[in-house]
């Protein structure tokens, strides 16, 4: 029997949701770059697509929008748990537990969407009512007139947010939202393919997504670009690490050999806001900074800017506080689990690899 650690190049499911072809740099979502969908989409529409198999039109988009948006508020039960949870208890966890309380009685298998819109919707809520207890602020209540990620800023500051940093993190969301079997979606079709509940499966989900070599979020990056501080600052600073022999946090990717398509498409996101946002203006330039200085200290190599960079650069840019970046990741990927738990349960077969004993035998008797 082989053994691939990791399930590493085992294919355990077809899927027409997502492609990830990291030699060539490409991520598909139903047919459709998602770097074009985060330039010209809202979060919603690619929730739709997603699940429903087709980008919405006009009237299909409005009354999804709406769906999810009469979805948002939280119950007073939930409130209470996440009131009740000691002040230590960081954001992820609180998510994944209050997650778990969304599933009652109702969310018996088989999956349906109008489950998953129940804890998409409530996602942005859990995390910015737990953000307004942890900061000492009333919490806010959601607004069915903004978009998700519009009403997600709202509720975190507590003012409308501008049109740069709406579109900055609806572009991130999307390039987040889905991206092949990784690890917290396999973990979501595994506890799917049990028949278990779809809350079940997502709050495994988080779980997954809770470890630091999944969803480590891109706080170095955002360290590293506050240390640089200034255009000025980048080419010296940057020359200083390279020569030192330390990694530059933010560049080269385990999957993609190329420039990955999401970073592509944060930074043209980032580059439409030019002169708008000074945040943005210094991430541009350390990019093309870094990008030109690797280049000439390690030829060859390919090393470009990942979505670490770029998240980093917008979450930071649209006023994201630090300890938040893995739970709107999380909320950002809730997409993505949604329509791999329910195209598994459409399909279902147990998942149940096998191991190869290596221990000792009993002696014979």
């Amino acid at each position: 029997m082989t053994i691939n650690a990791g399930l590493e190049g085992i294919v355990v499911a077809e899927t027409d949701l997502s492609l990830v072809d990291g030699k060539n740099g490409y991520l598909v979502y139903r047919g459709n770059w998602a770097k074009d969908l985060a330039i010209s989409r809202t979060y919603e529409d690619v929730v739709h697509l997603l699940w429903r198999g087709h980008l919405p039109d006009e009237r299909e988009s409005e009354a999804f929008r709406a769906e999810l948006a009469a979805r948002r508020k939280l119950p007073d039960y939930l409130k209470t748990i996440i009131r009740a949870l000691p002040p230590e208890t960081d954001t992820m966890s609180v998510l994944r537990t209050a997650t778990s309380a969304i599933g009652d009685r109702s969310f018996a298998w088989p999956p349906t969407f109008e489950q998953a819109s129940e804890i998409l919707a409530k996602a942005p809520t859990i995390i910015a009512y737990r953000n307004a207890l942890n900061t000492g602020r009333d919490p806010i209540e959601p607004d069915e007139s903004l978009g998700h990620a519009e009403n997600y800023l709202y509720m975190l500051h507590g003012e409308k947010p501008t049109r740069v940093h709406t579109r900055a993190l609806d572009a991130y969301i999307i390039l987040t939202a889905e991206h092949g079997l990784n690890a917290s979606t396999f973990t979501g079709r595994v506890i799917t393919s049990t028949r278990s509940d779809i809350a079940s499966a997502i709050t495994g989900a988080i779980g997954a997504l809770k470890g630091p070599l999944h969803g480590g979020a891109p706080s170095e990056v955002d360290t590293m670009l506050e240390e640089i501080g200034t255009k000025e600052n980048a080419e010296p600073w940057l020359r200083q690490q390279i020569e030192a022999g330390e990694r530059l946090m933010g560049f080269g990717h385990r999957v993609y050999k190329t420039m990955d398509p999401r970073a592509v498409a944060l930074r043209q996101v980032s580059d439409s806001f030019a002169g708008e946002d000074p945040w943005f203006d210094l991430s541009v330039h350390v990019e093309e900074t870094a990008v030109r200085l690797l280049s000439e200290y390690k030829p060859g190599r390919n090393l470009y800017p990942n979505v670490e960079f770029w998240a980093a650069a917008v979450l930071r840019g649209v006023r994201i506080p630090t300890d938040l970046y893995t739970p709107t990741f999380g909320l950002a990927r809730m997409a993505g689990w949604s329509a791999h738990i329910l195209e598994q349960a459409d399909k279902n077969r147990l998942i149940r690899p096998e191991s190869t004993y290596v221990g000792e035998m009993p002696k014979a008797s």
